[in-house]
């Protein structure tokens, strides 16, 4: 941009002054008139263009100079521009991140920070789109899920080279882990989720149990007497592909590993059968809906809120949205621990900052990263979005720690979830082609749901599928 700025301007003084060449235009004022014999006349002309040549020169020498000084030699209006995607976090955040850039921009004069919110259902085909044209943000919002795909591909900066070691120290290591892969760290974690068991009190005290379920046995047969007794469902569970990975996660909760060290199929296993068959017989005994097949998450959420299941499988943040759009159900509404396997691991979900391996301001878009998680900044935002932080001081605050007296049903779940971090992790790591992994397993469990192939066929296929893939 800067080149093409200096070629218009020095065109357009080059035109200017060959037009006043050409037109006589550089004389003498107009009171002084006088005529030069012809021989004086020619050396006056040759005179003239001489100057004018001379002053090109000197003006084509003084844009060059300006145009090629560096931007933070040329004031605040060439400030560096840090861009900055979220995930839709606007309007509800807007008065919050306004304050936090604000903020860093008084502490790092020069830097100026360019704040754009995509809605959630947009941001993969965005963020694909922009590290294709090599147009990214510099700093982006992502789950380490979606992030991991690109991180196969050398999409992102490698952090171990620009955060000391001090200051990774200063987040929870699992959660750190979480965005690692061949060894290198792409990506710093931000805000947490760990899932909670929200649960109908009055659906379960109609079909006479006394508790939610603690594990995944205890829920199968919660399951069966809740459709025995009230002829509802207990809970919904989605086996869409593309969506939901409650059901590889809970995979790992109950033993199955799903990958040995060398990314082939570990899951053949009788660990694996076992866990195939588990979701097969809820299917085909009707414990689950039959949209489980074909529908998100999202559906699991509107059953609750229309008094249809009795267990949702969510985020704390969650219990806002029940208690706007269904208030009834958020009054007979508690919270308990996520339901578990054998192995008694809990799921985390992480909102992670990942700064592009092609942005031309890695300091700047890395220092800003650092400045949104860090533990001050942290905490105000898990205070305000209902989310817990990534950095250990943060989660020592007794805002985590302790309940109110006058304990609110969201102070509780609070409680609970950051309870629960100790045993939590990203159950699904990091990892090349995880999409194909879930949809490998996912496809062939439903055939085996539907009764188109053994729980033995599916799972040696989706072990197939997934070791042949291209």
């Amino acid at each position: 941009m800067i080149h093409i700025r200096v070629f218009k301007t020095w065109k357009r003084l080059r035109n200017s002054l060959l037009a006043c060449l050409c037109s006589g235009c550089i004389n003498t004022p107009a009171t002084q008139t006088f005529r030069l014999p012809s021989t004086a006349a020619i050396r006056y002309k040759t005179w003239k263009r001489l100057s004018v040549f001379a002053l090109l020169g000197l003006m084509l020498s003084w844009i060059l100079a300006v145009g090629c000084t560096p931007a933070s030699n040329r004031g605040a209006t060439n400030s560096q521009e840090v861009e900055f995607w979220t995930m839709q976090l606007q309007p509800q955040f807007t008065d919050y991140f306004n304050n936090l850039i604000a903020s860093f921009e008084a502490k790092n004069p020069g830097v100026k920070i360019r704040w754009t919110d995509v809605p959630w259902s947009a941001m993969e085909s965005k963020i694909l789109t922009a590290v294709s044209a090599k147009t990214a943000p510099d700093v982006v919002n992502l789950n380490p899920d979606f992030a991991s795909q690109l991180a196969s591909r050398n999409a992102w900066l490698d952090l171990d080279a620009k955060v000391p070691t001090g200051v990774r120290a200063s987040y929870l290591p699992n959660i750190w882990q979480a965005t690692t892969l061949n060894g290198k760290s792409f990506g710093i974690p931000w805000y947490l989720a760990t899932g909670i068991t929200i649960y109908n009190t009055a659906l379960l005290q109609q079909a006479g149990i006394a508790k939610p379920p603690a594990n995944y046995a205890e829920l199968a047969q919660l399951a069966k007497q809740v459709k025995e007794k009230t002829g509802k469902y207990a809970f919904f569970a989605s086996f869409v592909p593309e969506d939901s990975a409650q059901v590889l996660e809970s995979f790992v909760q109950m033993g199955v590993k799903l990958i040995d060290d060398q990314g082939k199929a570990a899951f053949n296993t009788p660990e694996g059968k076992a866990a195939f068959q588990y979701w097969v017989d809820l299917y085909k005994n009707e414990l689950l809906p039959k949209e489980a097949l074909t529908q998100g998450h999202q559906r699991a959420i509107e059953l609750y809120q229309a008094g249809e299941i009795a267990i949702l499988d969510s985020g704390v943040q969650f219990l806002d949205a029940i208690a706007k759009n269904a208030p009834a159900i958020a009054k007979v509404s508690a919270t308990s621990p996520q339901v578990t396997g054998k192995t008694g691991k809990r799921n985390v979900a992480v909102m992670n900052l990942f700064v592009p391996r092609d942005t031309n301001l890695p300091d700047a878009a890395v220092k800003f990263a650092l400045f949104v998680t860090n533990d001050e900044n942290q905490l105000a935002f898990a205070k305000a979005a209902n989310v817990l932080p990534s950095t250990v001081k943060a989660l020592q605050n007794n805002y985590f720690k302790t309940l109110p007296n006058n304990a609110t049903p969201m102070d509780k779940a609070r409680f609970v979830s950051a309870g629960q971090l100790k045993q939590a992790s990203v159950l699904i790591p990091a990892m090349k082609d995880r999409n194909l992994l879930q949809k490998a397993i996912y496809e062939n469990l439903q055939a085996a749901m539907l009764g188109e192939k053994t729980v033995e066929q599916a799972v040696a296929d989706a072990a197939i599928e997934w070791d042949n893939r291209s």
